[in-house]
C-alpha cells in the first residue's frame, strides 16, 4: 500500500504548494482521493499513470478538494480514454460536472459514472475481490465524508513441501490456499496449518479531511495502519476551529491515539504558516508516530 501526496494545503493553490489530492495504490489498484486544482500536473510530476485511475473519491464540494476534477475528466477524453471512470462524492457533484461538459460541448468518449452520497452513516461505496472502501462521516461546513480503504485478506501461501510429503494432488492446492483442510484417501485429515503459511496481514488507510474534532470517528477506524487527518491550525489558532469547522494538529493526534492508529499523517495546513514541522512537534506531544504530509511525499504503509 503506497500513498502519494499530490497536494496537502488548505484553501488556495500557491506557486510551491497545492490543495488536497492524493493517490493510494493498493494491490495493483490506483485510487485518486480528492482532486484540487493542479492535480493532473502533480500526477505528471510524480509519474503516475492517468490510465490506471478508474475510481475517484471526492470528500466534499469545497473548491480546494474538487476544482481539478473537470480538468482531469476532460484530459482523459483528450487522451482517448475508453475505460469506465467512477466518481464517488456528495450529491451535486454530477450536476456540477455535467453542466460544464454540456456547456462546453465536451462530452466524454468513455463511460462516466457518478455515485452520489448523502448518508450521514458509514456506507460501503466500493468493493471488489481485494479492496473495500467505506465512508467516514465528517463534521464540516458542508456535507463531507472521509474514506476508509481496507485490503481484504490475502490467500494463504502453499507449503509445497508439505503437500508433496502427503501426496496431495495439485487440484487441491487452491483449496489449501483458501484455508481448507485436506482429507487423505486413508481418511486422515491434514489441518490447513500444516499445509500452508500465514499470509501478510491486510492493511488499512483512513482519509479524514476536512473536519472539526470528532470522536465519533474513533470506533470506525480502530487500529488503522495509517490515518491522514486534517490539521489546518496550530494550537495558537485553536479558536478558529469552531467557526471554520477544522482541527488542530493536537486534535488530530488525539483522534489517532484514541483509534489506536499505527501512524498519523497530518495535512491540510493553513497557508498562514511558514514551517509545517511545527504541526509535527505539537502532535507528537500527544501521539508518537506522526508524520507531516507534503506535496510529492510518498508513504509506504
Amino acid at each position: 500500500m503506497k500513498l502519494t501526496i499530490l497536494g496537502c494545503y488548505a484553501a488556495t493553490p500557491r506557486s510551491m504548494t497545492n490543495p488536497t489530492s492524493q493517490v493510494l495504490e493498493i494491490r495493483n489498484r490506483m485510487f485518486l482521493i480528492d482532486c484540487g486544482e493542479g492535480t493532473q500536473v502533480q500526477l505528471r510530476k510524480n509519474k503516475l499513470r492517468f490510465s490506471k485511475i478508474n475510481h475517484i473519491f471526492i470528500s466534499h464540494l469545497h473548491g480546494d478538494h474538487f476544482y481539478g476534477l473537470i480538468g482531469l475528466i476532460s484530459t482523459f477524453s483528450l487522451l482517448n480514454r475508453k475505460t469506465d471512470l467512477h466518481v464517488y462524492g456528495p450529491k451535486g457533484v454530477k450536476e456540477i460536472i455535467l453542466l460544464q461538459l454540456r456547456l462546453s460541448n465536451s462530452w466524454t468518449g468513455y463511460n462516466l459514472y457518478f455515485h452520489e452520497l448523502n448518508s450521514a452513516e458509514p456506507q460501503l461505496v466500493f468493493e471488489d475481490d481485494k479492496v473495500k472502501v467505506t465512508t467516514l462521516p465528517l463534521k464540516h461546513r458542508v456535507y463531507t465524508n472521509g474514506f476508509l480503504f481496507e485490503e481484504k485478506p490475502f490467500e494463504r501461501k502453499l507449503n509445497v513441501a508439505a503437500a508433496e510429503k502427503y501426496g496431495i494432488d495439485v487440484c487441491y492446492y487452491q483449496k489449501i490456499k483458501n484455508g481448507g483442510d485436506i482429507t487423505l484417501e486413508n481418511g486422515r485429515t491434514i489441518p490447513n496449518a500444516e499445509l500452508s503459511f500465514d499470509p501478510p496481514a491486510p492493511k488499512s488507510y483512513a482519509f479524514c479531511s476536512d473536519t472539526m474534532y470528532n470522536e465519533d470517528l474513533v470506533p470506525l477506524m480502530q487500529s488503522v495502519d495509517a490515518l491522514y487527518h486534517e490539521s489546518t491550525f496550530l494550537e495558537s489558532e485553536k479558536h478558529l476551529c469552531e467557526p471554520t469547522m477544522h482541527s488542530t494538529a493536537k486534535q488530530a493526534a488525539a483522534i489517532a491515539k484514541a483509534a489506536n492508529a499505527k501512524q498519523l499523517i497530518l495535512g491540510h495546513f493553513s497557508t498562514r504558516y511558514d514551517d509545517i514541522d511545527n504541526f509535527k512537534q505539537e502532535a507528537a506531544t500527544v501521539f508518537e508516530n506522526v508524520e507531516v504530509a507534503d506535496d510529492g511525499k510518498i508513504f509506504e504503509i
